[in-house]
């Protein structure tokens, strides 16, 4: 199938790890001229070269934290220029609201919620006058499945999935598409951690992770070219009359 991408620019936020690195992968192997940005250097960096290697020709990078105010005045020129998006970057603390602190939660915030409007704030002009442009973001199935002991991102997963439908019903009137995917447990860095230490506390060795896995669907959690594959369908020319929808990769489980 010819995603007609071939040429396309696109940026990844969160782009050095994880989902957001292997959407950077399959848009570079449809022949994309892709920017990876993060907020850690040596991530990046490393992310970088690793991708040049991969692929054999240059791979763009930035470092900049998107939750700082204006940070995207530092990127303004390629936000506007860009042909596709993807907004990744974000990670929320769990708990309750006795376990988030004020400051903690606004912080989460200011990257993932203010960070993504911030970003399509600056894109969205730039694209409609063009008539043309994509914006994926990734945001996650809390957002449609909340949870208390996960309130501070149940919450900003909502709100964002409401700017998602809201912004992409506009912008498809102006021939560019704003598109949303929710991601169920995904196998990152992050997450393999947490069960790591889940299985040392449980059976007393870590490398059993994937024992606390059998209830998921499918009876594992998802892979993060799993939901790569989607984000770039759903930008690509294949999904041309998709915007202002949100995509559920979550196995099923939210109907459990």
């Amino acid at each position: 199938m010819n995603l007609e991408l071939q040429g396309k620019s696109v940026l990844v936020t969160g782009g050095s790890r994880g989902i957001g690195y292997a959407c950077c992968e399959m848009f570079a192997a449809e022949g994309c001229n892709v920017t990876i940005l993060g907020s850690q250097k040596q991530s990046v960096e490393c992310a970088s070269a690793r991708l040049e290697a991969q692929i054999g020709r240059g791979v763009e990078s930035i470092c900049l934290d998107l939750g700082k105010p204006d940070a995207v005045s530092g990127i303004r020129d390629r936000l506007r220029s860009v042909d596709i998006i993807v907004n990744n970057a974000g990670a929320i603390p769990g708990g309750g609201l006795e376990d988030v602190s004020d400051s903690g939660w606004r912080e989460a915030w200011n990257l993932k919620v203010h960070g993504y409007i911030d970003t399509i704030r600056e894109a969205l002009p730039a694209m409609i006058g063009r008539g043309a442009g994509v914006i994926v973001n990734v945001i996650g199935i809390a957002g449609a499945a909340p949870r208390y002991d996960y309130i501070c991102g149940s919450s900003a997963n909502s709100a964002l999935m409401t700017f998602t439908k809201a912004a992409g019903a506009h912008a498809a009137r102006h021939g560019v598409r704003i598109v949303g995917v929710n991601p169920g447990p995904t196998e990152t860095d992050r997450l393999v951690k947490l069960y790591k230490s889940r299985a040392a506390e449980r059976f007393g060795d870590a490398s059993r992770w994937q024992e606390l896995l059998a209830d998921m669907p499918f009876g594992r959690v998802a892979k993060p070219e799993e939901v790569a594959s989607l984000v770039v369908f759903l930008a690509s020319a294949r999904a041309s009359y998709i915007s202002g929808t949100i995509v559920n990769a979550d196995g099923g489980a939210m109907y459990g």
